[in-house]
């Protein structure tokens, strides 16, 4: 349902951009964005882009990443510059999502992508 890219390895500093189709049974998408995960710990937000309200960035990227979407290629990216080795992880694009007219949102993951970034 979310195919996410663009992961790979990357010197601190530099960028990489990520990018994530919704593809399937899609009625309506509400929020989309992107989580990460380090080794042993839980998914943690890194920004959220709903539908006509205020983005959401973890503190520890604002400035730093920026969250967009294309609502008619059901697609959202992130692009991450000035990386730092903290930002390594596994990360998964998320997409709230009606399935069919009379149904309800759920929430969705792609199946993760990693970054690497060495110091």
């Amino acid at each position: 349902q979310l195919q996410a890219s663009g992961g790979g390895l990357v010197q601190a500093g530099g960028s990489l951009r990520l990018s994530c189709a919704a593809s399937g049974s899609i009625f309506a998408i509400g929020s989309m964005g992107w989580f990460r995960r380090y080794p042993g710990k839980q998914r943690e937000l890194v920004a959220s882009i709903p539908t006509g309200a205020t983005i959401l960035y973890a503190d520890s990227v604002k400035g730093r990443f920026t969250v967009s979407r294309d609502n008619t290629k059901n697609t959202v990216y992130l692009q991450m510059h000035n990386l730092k080795p903290e930002d390594t992880a596994v990360y998964y694009c998320h997409g709230y999502i009606q399935v069919a007219a009379n149904g309800y949102y759920n929430n969705f993951f792609g199946q993760g992508t990693l970054v690497t970034v060495s110091s």
